[in-house]
């Protein structure tokens, strides 16, 4: 008899240069899972190797915090990883990819990172006043949104914003692919908020530049349905789409209502936060010491 332990754990990224969060079977062309799953190899486990994302972030896009579950299988003789080993031994097998474990927990058999979680929030970045992406520090490059305007009508963004939030069918902010019609577009979107942001390092620069962040908090979005809200409300502080007409698209529940080229570009986007119910996570009591 093997052992066999499940682990839940969070990591960030920076997307730029992957093809999104999940598996990529494509040539020359990789995921951030493809990555996470061969450093999981490299700890010699018994068992085949398969990891369980949270949210499949698209290609570009970023993440403070994503999750995915995995098992590992050892000898009896070897007790299972402690959770600050696992990190540590996982980062070191990452090397060199801008991916990296932040912490681990051992959590039950049955556990599952993608259907368990019971929010997930996005944060996307917005830059302005810049005239090209080039005048950003090299620590916001391709990390935001860079917009030509000095301003943008943050009270009818709230207001658009404000229509949001609460449960809708969002068929209008999402964009056809193969799991459409399998998705139910009904969403609650409990949050949706616009505030001040900065530069990462906008104490080290030269000069100010004026950011914001739209923050957005549900239990799951459709495919590029963040994205395509910002678009939206940045629209709308562009004057270029009215509050009202914001609503009509919602109440249109159509995808091909939405306007082409509005959606936000992937680079400004950040997953944030998954959270879990502590009880969820919980272990009941089990034999066996971990490994030190």
């Amino acid at each position: 008899m093997h052992s066999c332990t499940r682990y839940l754990i969070f990591f960030q990224y920076i997307g730029t240069k992957y093809s999104g969060a999940a598996k990529v079977h494509q040539q020359h062309k990789t995921g951030v899972l493809d990555h996470l799953e061969d450093a999981v190899r490299k700890l010699k486990p018994l068992n085949p190797v398969s990891l369980t994302i949270s949210s499949r972030t698209d290609s570009g896009v970023h993440a403070l915090s994503n999750s995915a579950h995995f098992d590992i299988q050892r000898t009896n003789n070897k007790p299972p990883f402690t959770e600050d080993i696992l990190v540590e031994a996982l980062n070191y097998h990452l090397e060199t990819e801008q991916i990296r474990i932040t912490h681990a927990h051992r959590v039950p058999d049955n556990f599952h990172a993608r259907f368990r979680a019971i929010s997930r929030t996005y944060v996307y970045r917005i830059a302005l006043g810049l005239s090209r992406p080039g005048l950003l520090p090299l620590t916001d490059h391709k990390l935001c949104w860079s917009l030509r305007n000095t301003e943008l009508d943050m009270g009818a963004m709230r207001a658009a914003a404000s229509l949001l939030v609460g449960t809708h069918n969002f068929s209008s902010f999402r964009v056809a692919n193969s799991e459409m019609p399998f998705k139910n577009p009904v969403k609650t979107l409990e949050v949706a908020d616009i505030q001040p942001g900065c530069s990462f390092f906008h104490a080290h620069f030269h000069r100010d530049i004026p950011m914001w962040e739209l923050t957005f908090r549900s239990r799951s979005f459709l495919y590029r349905q963040v994205r395509r809200m910002t678009g939206a409300l940045v629209a709308v502080g562009q004057g270029q789409l009215s509050v009202t007409q914001v609503k009509d698209l919602l109440e249109a529940q159509d995808p091909l209502a939405y306007q082409s080229g509005m959606a936000a570009p992937a680079h400004g986007l950040f997953l944030t936060r998954v959270d879990y119910r502590d009880a969820d996570m919980q272990l009941s009591q089990q034999t066996g010491n971990s490994e030190d």
